[in-house]
């Protein structure tokens, strides 16, 4: 079996909202999918809209699997990440955006992110994210005009979740722009991990579905290998 591959999308920004919060990627959501793809043999890759470094948030020294991203060659891959405008992603077996604060900022309304999305979609292309990552779906239209959600079952950090934690900092509320756009959204109660997988669609609500929804994109890969 060849070796399949699993690009990564990563935000630059490492700061939001009126308040100058740090911020960027959220750390478990990608260290816990890295070692779910790597324990499976799928190789990994990184871009960002700017290319180079991605600040990170939400590290956790007592999490082995983040302890141990944290001193892999992975990570340092990853600081130097590829320019998005400069990849094809149908390179890649599947797209994956991870969620944190940074994405709402970046990858919410990056046109090489939109044109990204569009082409591994059209190109039957895997396309997943978690918690904030699913941003990167929003203004995304298919060819016939109709957003890329509509109708589409998926999940990302709810509207009950942001309430508790950045509602002053975010420039919208992730779960209502979703529904705005067409999706049939649904979640889990705050914190616990949920994925919904619609087709090549692959979603997860939180941290806490890193790991797990993964583990959905392993299944779907191994359906095409």
């Amino acid at each position: 079996m060849s070796v399949q591959y699993v690009l990564f999308i990563m935000t630059n920004a490492a700061k939001i909202g009126p308040h100058d919060r740090a911020t960027g990627f959220f750390f478990p959501e990608v260290a816990h999918p890295y070692e779910v793809f790597d324990g499976a043999g799928i190789a990994v890759e990184y871009a960002s809209p700017l290319g180079g470094t991605t600040p990170d948030d939400g590290y956790d020294a007592k999490d082995p699997a983040q302890r141990a991203f944290r001193e892999s060659q992975a990570i340092r891959r990853m600081n130097r990440s590829r320019k998005l405008s400069e990849v094809d992603v149908l390179d890649y077996d599947a797209i994956f955006f991870p969620g944190g604060l940074g994405p709402m900022v970046d990858i919410a309304k990056d046109p090489d992110v939109k044109r990204a999305v569009l082409r591994a979609w059209n190109g039957g292309k895997i396309v997943a994210a978690v918690c904030h990552g699913p941003a990167a779906f929003l203004g995304v239209s298919l060819d016939d005009g109709t957003p890329l959600v509509r109708g589409r079952r998926l999940t990302s950090f709810s509207n009950a979740e942001e309430e508790g934690y950045a509602k002053a900092d975010v420039p919208f509320m992730l779960e209502t722009a979703l529904r705005a756009e067409g999706a049939e959204y649904d979640s889990t109660a705050p914190w616990q991990p949920k994925v919904i997988v619609d087709g090549r669609l692959i979603t997860g609500q939180n941290p806490a579905s890193g790991g797990p929804l993964a583990k959905e994109i392993v299944a779907a890969l191994r359906k095409v290998a």
